[in-house]
């Protein structure tokens, strides 16, 4: 696993995204860590961001507008509303994954990634 080293705005980087399912921009991660610690940088959070995402700690979700991050590393998958832009997880029913749908491929596949669009609940009311 990993072998990196204690920092305070790491670890409050790491917090913020496990606590949220909201997939926010680095920008808004930004914004929550900045309201606990009031002297880091956007920097400080972009580099730990791309170190997390490095050591597979959290996800990076590239949407059309920007990169989301997401602290749920689980399998399951994402929803890009065309409309909010909200970004959603979706998860699969029991048993089923993507990683064994390939039919006579004959190699491993050890990840993918997969993105579904349209409309949310709440747009699609409109």
């Amino acid at each position: 696993m990993s072998s990196l080293r204690n920092s305070k705005q790491r670890d409050a980087v790491l917090q913020n995204l496990s606590e949220r399912y909201d997939h926010p921009t680095a920008e808004e991660v930004y914004i929550s860590v900045k309201k606990v610690i009031p002297s880091v940088s956007l920097a400080t959070v972009y580099r730990n961001l791309k170190l997390l995402e490095s050591e597979g700690m959290i996800l990076k979700i590239t949407t059309p507008d920007s990169d989301r991050f997401d602290g749920h590393t689980h399998e399951h998958y994402h929803f890009t509303c065309n409309s909010c832009k909200r970004v959603l997880d979706l998860e699969l029913s029991d048993g089923i994954s993507v990683n064994t749908l390939p039919k006579n491929f004959g190699g491993t596949i050890t990840g993918h990634e997969l993105m579904f669009y349209g409309l949310c609940e709440s747009c699609n009311k409109i």
